[in-house]
């Protein structure tokens, strides 16, 4: 059984998460009850695999009909059903597009919330990205059966880079806007709508020895949900960078954090609070209008941090990584709430904050419903006992009449 470890705080508050790990297991952990607890896992997803190894996710987060998009190592996409794991819709990119090798993965996926232009409600609309810099619009059918979804998928494809490798790629809170950054790629917005690029970032100038520092991004995220002209990217180098593409091409605010690669950055519902992760498990919180360090949380992890998310209601945050480990923060105290052993290395984390919601609207009669039929089946079962054991008991009673019988015959024979 995983492993769990609680420290001496407050507690971990109601709560469901979804880790993705490097064999393509999903994992759901829920913390339950009103008394703040230790999250457990409850559910396992999959088998393991590593040519299915999750490369990147995306969640529609909403109380009806909430989706879970997933791509996996073998070049394939997966949009599942978050509350029990059926698959809704299944493609294969590696056949239409050629890029189930390793060297052009995909490392960007989106799932739209909303209806885009030329879908219909039984379709799913996402946004695809591989490593060579093709990016893809696509619009799956789903159906009620795995084996009918993804027959019609028409797709848009544009390329983001003409050279270099991407590594990571965001969407809006609108979903009108996509940026895009990787090894020898500067970051770069675009239109969605259009399938044009609207803004391109540029070099930052050398230092005060003329050292010239080369493009590599690790991770960004839009800084606002209101406004998708700022963000944030973290680079090999260390570097926080803030961009405005309405005021220049270079950074705003630029700063160091530590000296490992940073490898996660995600954005707090305020709009100028970032949280950052690098390759050596340092986490903290920074103010990105000033680079100000809030603070850093407390707990060494011993791994690399690969995923970084801000539940949208309660004040915690989720990391993963390298070390197996899932941990809750709060994002106040900057705590350790609790942390989770999941056995293989972390990709990414997900919150599914409706759950709990979608739970408290089963109907009340359905319920009670499921109950009756519960005890009827165990009245029945109890009935059925109480038979058995009355034709066992005549079974016996009529054996011992024949047995007498027999012995009042032997002893009549010997008179």
């Amino acid at each position: 059984m995983p492993r769990t470890t609680t420290v001496e705080s407050s507690g971990c508050p109601p709560l469901r998460a979804l880790t993705f790990d490097i064999l393509g297991l999903i994992k759901v952990i829920e913390a339950k009850g009103e008394q703040k607890e230790a999250p457990k896992v409850v559910e396992r997803w999959g088998e393991p695999d590593a040519s299915r190894c999750v490369l990147a996710t995306s969640l529609v987060d909403r109380e009806f009909d909430p989706l879970l998009g997933v791509a996996r190592k073998n070049g394939k996409i997966e949009v599942l059903s978050p509350v029990n794991g059926d698959v809704r819709a299944s493609i294969s990119i590696e056949s239409q597009n050629h890029t189930g090798s390793e060297d052009n993965s995909v490392v960007g996926l989106h799932l739209f919330r909303r209806e885009r232009l030329g879908s219909s409600s039984r379709s799913c609309n996402l946004l695809t990205c591989t490593s060579k810099g093709q990016a893809s619009m696509r619009y799956v059918k789903m159906s009620k059966s795995l084996e009918d979804s993804g027959g019609e998928s028409t797709q848009t494809t544009w390329n983001v880079c003409g050279s270099g490798s991407i590594l990571c790629s965001k969407v809006d809170a609108d979903e009108s806007y996509a940026l895009f950054g990787g090894k020898g790629v500067e970051v770069n917005v675009w239109d969605l709508n259009q399938c044009a690029k609207v803004w391109s970032a540029k070099s930052p100038a050398k230092n005060s020895l003329g050292i010239f520092t080369p493009t590599w991004f690790t991770s960004a995220t839009f800084l606002c949900k209101d406004d998708h002209r700022k963000f944030v990217a973290g680079t090999n180098s260390h570097q926080v960078r803030l961009y405005d593409i309405s005021a220049q091409r270079r950074p705003v605010v630029s700063f160091d954090f530590r000296e490992t690669p940073i490898k996660a950055v995600a954005e707090d519902v305020d709009g100028h609070t970032i949280y950052i992760g690098n390759g050596s498990g340092d986490l903290a919180s920074i103010d990105i209008r000033t680079g100000k360090l809030l603070g850093s949380f407390l707990g060494k992890c011993s791994g690399s941090i690969r995923s970084i998310v801000r539940h949208p209601e309660l004040p915690v945050i989720a990391s993963c990584g390298l070390d197996s480990y899932l941990r809750i923060w709060d994002v106040k105290s900057r705590q350790l709430l609790s942390a989770v052993f999941l056995k293989q290395h972390l990709s990414s984390v997900v919150f599914d904050s409706k759950f709990f919601t979608r739970e408290a609207q089963v109907p009340p009669q359905q319920q009670d419903t499921d109950e009756t039929l519960q005890t009827e089946e165990d009245e029945g079962k109890a009935v059925k006992r109480k038979k058995a054991s009355k034709e066992h008991s005549g079974s016996k009673k009529s054996k011992s009449k024949k047995k007498s019988k027999r012995s009042k015959g032997d002893s009549s024979d010997i008179a």
